[in-house]
């Protein structure tokens, strides 16, 4: 199995790269973010890619990562239950490996089925699967086991937030700057919130 590939970047279009590896070309599937990032790189001369082998009677896939922490979380997403690893991929495009993490030990079906592909079957099975494993697989300090406890009203205006597209990060760095949570008017909360994220 191919584990680990580092070439040069040929093409990068759509959801896959084509890597030069020493003369041999190999398409490799990313999700949009990793995609964006690698647009970005000035030299792809040197590319180093965590890889997954994808193995079916008609064909092999790889599925690439930029860090060891997506590839894990990769891992676990395609061992729940109706996710393979196109999919796995998607959902890794369609919303930030801490947010991904955070949703699920929040148990936010909202926030979870905003992702393309999900329903909500598949959002419970990924909550009841995963939900422990994620705590020893990441270790993040940004789960929310570590943060203080913060209101209804808090968690209602995170959830809002995290429905518009916010990140996990972007929306705490805010609260802990403007203290908009701690109002008792969510609306209010949600209109000043947005203002000093469009600031930010």
């Amino acid at each position: 199995m191919i584990a680990h590939l580092t070439g040069k970047v040929l093409t990068l279009s759509g959801d896959s790269l084509i890597l030069d590896v020493g003369g041999v070309g190999y398409e490799v599937f990313l999700s949009a973010s990793n995609l964006e990032k690698l647009k970005h790189l000035p030299n792809r001369d040197a590319i180093s890619i965590l890889i997954y082998t994808a193995v079916r009677e008609d064909n092999i896939t790889l599925f690439g990562f930029l860090n060891p922490r997506e590839k894990q979380l990769f891992l676990r997403l395609i061992s729940v239950s109706g996710i393979g690893p196109k999919l796995a991929v998607n959902i890794l495009s369609g919303i930030a490996s801490d947010d991904l993490i955070d949703a699920i030990h929040r148990e936010d079906l909202v926030r979870l089925t905003s992702v393309s592909g999900i329903g909500k079957k598949t959002a419970e099975r990924m909550i009841v699967e995963l939900k422990d494993k994620l705590l020893h697989l990441v270790g993040s300090p940004s789960l929310p086991e570590s943060r203080p406890k913060r209101s209804k009203l808090s968690e209602d205006l995170l959830s809002a937030l995290l429905n518009l597209g916010y990140s996990r990060g972007e929306i705490d760095k805010m609260m802990d700057r403007t203290k908009v949570h701690e109002k008792s008017d969510l609306e209010q909360a949600l209109k000043e919130s947005l203002a000093a994220l469009s600031k930010a």
